[in-house]
């Protein structure tokens, strides 16, 4: 069995395909699967969707591209985080990509950053990190704010990893957990593929990042959490192990970071 570590279901795109989704998570042994949250509005519907369905997790974050959206407080999202469905706190992290101007000019998304990192600290509950031409202040700020289970807090995911193999060392150095999604599949992917056949099973999940970003044999088309299969199978191969090593070792993983009994 497989687990979606990632994904977006809550999306208008996907939630009004709810039940072809949930057979085809069935039809490729994808057993459950974790809706992200992107901002605060939202999260009532990413919530209500891990209440309906018993094999959906969920978070609550902020999303760091999301400038125009009601900021966090660490006591709101402690708050909302009090839910057994609630799983982790994201998605967090930083994001320069799509940000025009110098950087002294995202200090707020550096802010909204450690707001998390001090919520996964209150709550014990893991982080997860999108990090996107920023990962020099991502690694800074997580050191600062002491993410890691040795510096006292929880711990978490670089989700959707596509950094260079000394940020994964950085990073799962921390205790953190990396992330592949579709896009190691890709045929240009080819620096990603390094980094996948780098990082020890021990350390890795599986995602979709659905509704975006399908995998190989789908690329083009809309994603969704049953095609995290098709992930497993490329690192399976790329990695020279049985697929079941894979399917077990990532399952096993994120109920560890989750702190799930499966």
């Amino acid at each position: 069995m497989y687990i979606d570590s990632h994904c977006h279901i809550n999306f208008p795109e996907l939630v009004e395909r709810l039940p072809e989704i949930f057979a085809t998570m069935a039809q490729n042994q994808v057993s459950h699967a974790l809706c992200v949250s992107v901002d605060l509005p939202d999260f009532p519907q990413v919530l209500a969707l891990a209440e309906q369905y018993p094999n959906v997790y969920a978070s609550v974050g902020v999303h760091p591209d999301y400038a125009d959206t009601p900021e966090p407080s660490v006591e709101e999202l402690v708050r909302l985080a009090d839910h057994q469905k609630i799983v982790g706190i994201g998605e967090t992290g930083l994001d320069y990509y799509r940000q025009e101007g110098a950087l002294a000019d995202l200090e707020w998304q550096r802010e909204r950053f450690r707001t998390h990192i001090r919520a996964s600290r209150a709550t014990g509950k893991p982080l997860i990190i999108h990090t996107r031409a920023a990962a020099e202040d991502t690694i800074r700020i997580m050191q600062e704010e002491g993410a890691g289970p040795d510096a006292g807090g929880a711990g978490g995911v670089m989700h959707c990893f596509t950094e260079s193999l000394e940020v994964a060392q950085a990073a799962m150095a921390m205790g953190f957990y990396i992330s592949f999604s579709g896009i190691v599949t890709f045929k240009s992917a080819k620096e990603l593929q390094a980094v996948a056949l780098a990082v020890p099973l021990e350390r890795m999940l599986i995602e979709t990042d659905s509704p975006y970003l399908a995998p190989v044999p789908h690329r083009g088309k809309m994603n969704q959490p049953g095609w995290v299969s098709h992930v497993a199978e490329f690192l399976a191969q790329l990695k020279g192990v049985p697929l079941e090593d894979v399917a077990r070792q990532t399952t096993d993983n994120f109920y560890r970071l989750f702190k799930i009994h499966a």
